[in-house]
């Protein structure tokens, strides 16, 4: 018999619409399996039930059902803050803190109609691409639990891969959402810069940080995506001069649903880091990508391999924006004991920057932004793996050396960052399961594909016809 987490998330509001299920229904089938099974995996660090039933009722009894996400459960980022509930930022140093007001992002999702049920695990500050921080247990891969989720949006990625959630709205500004999606065998899909108001990364230093959907599907990353954008009489409401390209075409879902089109794609290994760390492409990685290149030629689509053109600006350049990054982080004196130690080295290099070398790094950064755009230009898409390596063991990540511990996250993630940087949309899919080896058989490999400016609408189309290929709606983790 199928259940309701087995529905994905359009099924279920579909099933809502028809009122077959009431949203209070669906709250509290997701907070049983929650409680259930969740003291296993450290999807959330905090559940609210209690608000969550509330929340369903004032849905049925008040929200239109016209609501883009009404109904549908979601769980908040705990690097976003929701008035009254507590707000850890992954952090020892804020272990009880609640604030008296929600980001924007949060009420964008309450005005869709969602029904927030807690707070999903991040690591301190979201600033690690592994959530395996000392303030809450580590985010473990439903794949198999000795291994990661994944970051910064971990906890996000394993509620939806164990069914705690149908989707998740997570951040990303180095890969966040992107990472764990791939490492737990999901859909992750990261914005161009602008699109989501709410999370446009327009404010953030460098511009690299932005919403986005994961999900278990196209669709319902599209879904999610939609009901994060908000749009206004059907446009979208943006909230900066400085935008994505003006889109009057409607929903997203559209695409994602329909898989229409034929393109040119590049496919590429080199990566922005190639030039300062070693870089090497696991037999995993390399036969995900390699699947998805035959399915995409079968697909009739242009395929066509190229490399980056060297750029050594880069690598520094943005260590600096990230140790920048940190530098803000509103912790002092004493207080910095009870940080962890990368966040401390990631604060204390950070402040010691000079308004100059932020300045250099900040131009050297829009330069390659402008360089990775013109290299692209060529292809409607960019094919590249997800991660260079499989989901890494817990514990696998130097917790004492700094700069160990960076370049770790630079090798295991080398295709991630270069996208946020460029403001462009990227998207993971997950096409492969490892069979390489029996330490890594069974578990998820995906690739990335990289649109230009504004070309959402282009990879949830190639994603749809990838995912009719290789049906990986149809795997579940075997244990949950």
């Amino acid at each position: 018999m199928t259940e309701l987490h087995d529905l994905t998330a359009l099924e279920l509001w579909q099933a809502m619409q028809e009122r077959e299920v009431s949203p209070s229904e669906v709250a509290a089938h997701y907070l049983e399996r929650i409680e259930r099974l969740d003291p296993g995996l450290g999807a959330f660090v905090t559940v609210t039930a209690d608000a969550a039933a509330a929340r369903a009722r004032e849905v049925e009894e008040s929200v239109p059902r016209t609501a883009p996400l009404w109904g549908l459960p979601f769980g908040d980022k705990d690097l976003w803050q929701r008035a009254g509930v507590r707000t850890g930022f992954g952090s020892r140093a804020f272990a009880g803190y609640v604030s008296e007001t929600s980001d924007e992002i949060v009420e964008t999702l309450d005005a869709a109609g969602g029904v927030s049920l807690g707070k999903t695990n991040a690591p301190e500050f979201g600033l690690p691409a592994y959530t395996e921080s000392l303030a809450a247990d580590p985010a473990r891969n439903p794949w198999d639990t000795s291994l990661g989720s994944g970051g910064s949006s971990g906890g996000a990625a394993v509620a939806v891969a164990a069914g705690l959630l149908p989707f998740a709205p997570g951040s990303d500004g180095g890969g966040s959402v992107r990472i764990p999606a791939a490492a737990t065998g999901l859909v992750g899909l990261k914005p161009s810069r602008g699109l989501v108001p709410a999370g446009s990364g327009v404010a953030s230093l460098g511009g690299l940080v932005v919403a986005g959907p994961l999900a278990r599907t196209v669709a319902d990353a599209a879904f999610l995506l939609d009901g994060m954008i908000a749009r206004v009489h059907g446009r979208i409401d943006h909230h900066y001069t400085l935008r994505a390209p003006e889109d009057d075409e409607g929903p997203f879902l559209g695409d994602a649903v329909r898989g229409e089109g034929r393109f040119q794609i590049g496919v590429m290994t080199s990566s922005a880091w190639d030039d300062a760390y070693d870089i090497r492409v696991s037999p995993e990685a390399r036969s995900a990508l390699d699947e998805a290149v035959t399915a995409l030629a079968a697909l009739d689509h242009g395929v066509e391999e190229f490399a980056l053109e060297p750029d050594p600006s880069y690598a520094p350049a943005f260590r600096t924006i990230w140790q920048a990054g940190a530098a803000g982080i509103p912790v002092e004196g004493e207080r910095e004991e009870l940080l962890e130690p990368l966040t401390r080295w990631l604060l204390r290099r950070g402040r010691g920057i000079s308004a100059r070398e932020l300045a250099e790094a900040l131009a050297a950064l829009s330069a390659y932004e402008r360089s990775l755009i013109r290299q692209f230009a060529g292809y409607d898409a960019v094919l590249t793996p997800s991660l260079a390596l499989t989901p890494r063991p817990l514990g696998w990540f130097d917790q004492e050396d700094g700069e160990r511990n960076f370049a770790q996250q630079v090798e295991y993630t080398p295709f991630t960052s270069m996208i946020n940087v460029s403001g462009l949309p990227a998207i993971t899919l997950p096409v492969s399961m490892a069979t390489s080896t029996s330490a890594t058989a069974g578990l998820p490999m995906g690739v990335q594909l990289i649109g230009r400016p504004g070309g959402e609408r282009v990879l949830l189309a190639l994603g749809r016809q990838l995912e009719r290929r290789f049906r990986w709606e149809l795997r579940h983790p075997p244990q949950w």
